[in-house]
């Protein structure tokens, strides 16, 4: 699921920052068999909102927030069920203490947060029938009034997959970017040439021409001390990063013949038949990088332009499976266990995003959602062809390989 109508535009860096929409598979309940996938998309959706969780969890501050306070910024409320579990975590992996209050309707931190830092929060709670429901969001927290850092990914230590770009997103605009630039460099161990290029004033992703090198070790070096971003703001921030990049793996995902063809080191591991957006929300074309991994996760449709008449969502599913981010405004491949068995290979009804069988819980790893949820890097790449739709736009997610390369190394026009 993704886009289409009035998106909600996110800077897709430092992780992610991504919104946690996604799109819905048609086709049914697998009990009902292969006669489900004659009913229609909005039969479907309804029939998968109802048999989900009646708790709604919100969390506090909303999904992408940047200048989050340190203290009293943070929380999570549930109503209609009580929260089982909250985890809030730094971008370095660090794990904040909280409590879940008595009565399981709200939780907060212990301590204040950490300055000009990165969190991400996942959420889950259960109604009176026992349930799930499931939620997600990523914010960062303030800095000083005179200066600027950057948020990035990839983090000290990952390993990723080859078409992992090194994204920064820095939290105020950036009006000298040549000296920005010149005060940041990124090099491989494979002695790969590789380029930086500004998506407008605060995101800037660094690749080489192909991708990298299976088995490489990249440094990313961040000397912005002291360095004038824009008039009377400075950088604040000497780091150096590396991360690992493992083994090569491409999926192509072929619309038209509705297979997903998964290649590893130049050999193919697996064919698995998929279900992709229905003509009337065609996936895009292009190659797209794996930026965000969820076991389960809520999807909701009004947060990506999918409303019916009463201005809800067409769909809100809050326990979709072994979901993984495709682009910022919201294609995911994903995990499907309300659509008929029969749909996979053989029609296209999602919303856009490209749906995998599964089971409800997450918990079968003979399922095709599972297996390849399990065999998948963040920085993957997931090429789809022969969709009716355009090619996806670089910046939509961490997607500069659909930019040609002296274009990306020539930079945006003036």
């Amino acid at each position: 699921m993704r886009r289409r109508r009035s998106l909600v535009a996110v800077s897709a860096v430092l992780g992610g920052v991504l919104m946690l929409s996604a799109c819905n598979d048609g086709g049914g309940d697998k009990s009902q068999g292969s006669s489900e996938a004659g009913k229609s998309q909005a039969e479907v959706d309804a029939a998968a909102a109802k048999d989900a969780s009646k708790a709604r969890i919100a969390i506090t501050p909303k999904d992408g927030s940047t200048n989050v306070p340190l203290n009293d910024g943070t929380n999570v409320a549930v109503s209609d069920g009580t929260l089982t579990k909250v985890e809030l975590k730094s971008s370095d992996g660090a794990a904040v203490a909280g409590k879940i209050a008595a009565d399981g309707k709200s939780w907060k931190p212990d301590a204040a947060l950490k300055r000009s830092t990165k969190y991400a929060l996942a959420a889950t709670a259960k109604d009176e029938s026992g349930k799930e429901a499931h939620e997600n969001a990523s914010f960062t927290t303030l800095s000083p009034e005179n200066s600027f850092v950057g948020s990035f990914v990839p983090e000290e230590g990952e390993t990723v997959g080859v078409g992992m770009p090194v994204s920064i997103t820095f939290n105020k605009p950036i009006k000298d970017q040549k000296a920005v630039q010149a005060a940041i460099s990124v090099s491989s161990s494979s002695g790969q040439e590789v380029v930086g290029h500004w998506f407008g004033n605060q995101r800037l992703d660094f690749r080489p021409e192909q991708y990298w090198q299976a088995n490489s070790t990249v440094t990313l070096k961040l000397a912005l001390q002291g360095v004038q971003g824009a008039p009377g703001i400075v950088g604040a921030q000497n780091k150096t990063v590396t991360f690992k990049v493992g083994r090569s793996q491409v999926s192509t995902v072929d619309v038209k013949a509705k297979t997903m063809t998964v290649t590893r080191d130049g050999q193919v591991l697996k064919t698995i038949p998929i279900s992709a957006g229905s003509p009337e929300n065609p996936t895009y074309n292009g190659q797209m990088v794996i930026s965000e991994k969820f076991k389960e996760t809520r999807m909701d449709g009004s947060t990506v332009g999918f409303k019916n008449s009463e201005g809800k969502g067409e769909y809100d599913i809050k326990d979709v499976p072994h979901a993984m981010r495709l682009s910022t405004s919201g294609t995911f491949i994903h995990g499907n266990y309300w659509g008929a068995d029969s749909i996979f290979g053989k029609v296209n009804t999602s919303h856009g995003c490209v749906g995998l069988n599964d089971a409800q819980g997450a918990n079968d790893p003979n399922q095709p959602g599972a297996w390849f949820f399990d065999n998948s890097l963040i920085g993957d790449v997931v090429t789809v062809v022969n969709s009716p739709d355009k090619t996806i736009k670089p910046d939509n997610g961490l997607n500069g390989w659909n930019m040609p390369w002296a274009e990306w190394k020539a930079g945006p026009s003036a």
